[in-house]
């Protein structure tokens, strides 16, 4: 029976423990790629532009032996010219593994219900799992990745918040939410993580008491959908949540700055805060790749039950 990385609600922590354990070993040149997409395809289904999930897939792909092929919306119609459903089974008996960022989640998750293959959220507008796994991988390479580190994100309730909130449903970690009113993570996955009682889980509208302590402040871009593409509305309700010096400041000195890119330079973040000794976000892309290596590899040698 196929498994997928959708969200992380299927996955055990120990599961997920082994894919960071592999990425590490791969990062490290400890363990090598395997083959398991020797004389094998993978497609990758793309409604959005993409920089760094496009090239970290497709080389890892690569990696593995594999051949990609980059199915951009305007090629295949997802939802408009032909059903997901459709689509779905079809690229079951061309392919091995389906990887799909898709606008809507509920199109990676149809994807996944119709596949005979493997489907991996690149990412939607509810979650972003194979990010979340990179920067947790970073984390533990900074031993920062526990119960006693603040991590704090400032900014939106966006889909990165919701998979780090599932994330926290798995390991024990100690995650702030600093956010407008109005711009929470999504009801039932925060409802969800804070009922496990797994991580210790604040949701707060002041930056600065987010900030006050930290030990990794992250942030993302501003979004438009949350003031109705009102330019001036958004700019004034997030300006507060900006990740700058006199933010930083109140953090722990050794506190790290994370970013999943791209940024807004002089928005969400200063040029010097994401340029500066505290940023970790090229460590952040250059995990992707190997996440998504271990992800795949997982996929495609492992049976669940």
């Amino acid at each position: 029976m196929k498994r997928d990385l959708v969200s992380f609600a299927l996955w055990t922590p120990q599961q997920l423990g082994e894919v960071l354990a592999q990425a590490r070993r791969l990062k490290s040149g400890t363990a090598r790629a395997s083959a398991s997409l020797a004389h094998r395809s993978a497609a990758l289904i793309f409604e959005e532009e993409s920089l760094r999930t496009r090239v970290s897939f497709e080389v890892g792909i690569a990696q593995l032996g594999g051949h990609s092929i980059f199915l951009p919306q305007e090629s295949i119609g997802l939802a408009t010219r032909e059903s997901v459903h459709d689509i779905g089974a079809v690229l079951s008996q061309y392919t091995n593994l389906i990887i799909a960022r898709t606008t809507r989640h509920q199109a990676c998750v149809q994807l996944a219900e119709s596949a005979r293959v493997p489907v991996i959220n690149a990412m939607t507008d509810l979650l972003h799992p194979c990010q979340i796994l990179a920067d947790a991988l970073t984390l533990q390479e900074l031993e920062r990745f526990n119960s006693s580190t603040k991590i704090a994100v400032v900014g939106d309730g966006n889909n990165i918040v919701n998979s780090w909130l599932e994330l926290a449903e798995k390991f024990p970690l100690h995650f702030v939410l600093a956010c407008p009113a109005g711009c929470e993570p999504h009801p039932q996955i925060l409802e969800q993580a804070l009922a496990s009682k797994v991580s210790r889980i604040e949701v707060l509208q002041d930056p600065q008491e987010a900030a006050r302590d930290a030990d990794v402040i992250y942030t993302d871009v501003w979004p438009l959908s949350r003031t109705g593409g009102d330019e001036g509305k958004r700019l004034a309700l997030f300006r507060p949540y900006q990740v700058n010096r006199a933010l930083l400041r109140l953090a722990h000195k050794d506190c790290v700055v994370m970013h999943r890119l791209p940024a807004n330079r002089g928005e969400e973040i200063t040029g010097e805060v994401i340029d500066g000794k505290q940023s970790v976000v090229l460590r952040q892309a250059e995990n992707r790749l190997h996440v998504q290596n271990a992800v795949m590899m997982y996929l495609l040698e492992t049976r669940s039950d």
